[in-house]
């Protein structure tokens, strides 16, 4: 077993990609994706699970079709199963996302920004 922390101030530093979640961690199915976000997201859905947004550093907004929540560094929102929701960032924020394994990004919505699938940093 290793018994060293996960920093997540290193973990950001080795990737500049944005919209491209990126797994830390599993802790049984579920997998601890960071991801870098700038600019908008697509309009999408999970069907089949919640979506937890984490903000690390900066600032994010997550539109509803009927509102929208923004999160400062420190906080955290969870979007219900099948809600449609478009999260963005005016400038660069860092998130972490926990979600079980094989959640695509985009949901059930295809897009230039879908992004691979189970990538360790």
């Amino acid at each position: 077993m290793n018994y060293q922390a996960i920093n997540f101030k290193d973990k950001f530093e080795k990737f500049d990609n944005h919209w491209s979640p990126r797994v830390i961690a599993e802790m049984n199915d579920y997998q601890f994706k960071l991801v870098k976000v700038e600019g908008d997201f697509v309009w999408h859905d999970h069907p089949d699970t919640d979506e937890v947004f984490i903000v690390v550093n900066g600032v994010l907004d997550i539109e509803f079709e009927d509102g929208k929540v923004t999160l400062q560094a420190g906080e955290m929102f969870v979007v219900p199963k099948g809600v449609k929701h478009k999260p963005g960032a005016k400038d660069e924020c860092q998130i972490l996302l926990v979600e079980p394994k094989g959640v695509v990004n985009t949901g059930d919505t295809q897009s230039t920004l879908t992004a691979q699938n189970d990538v360790w940093i």
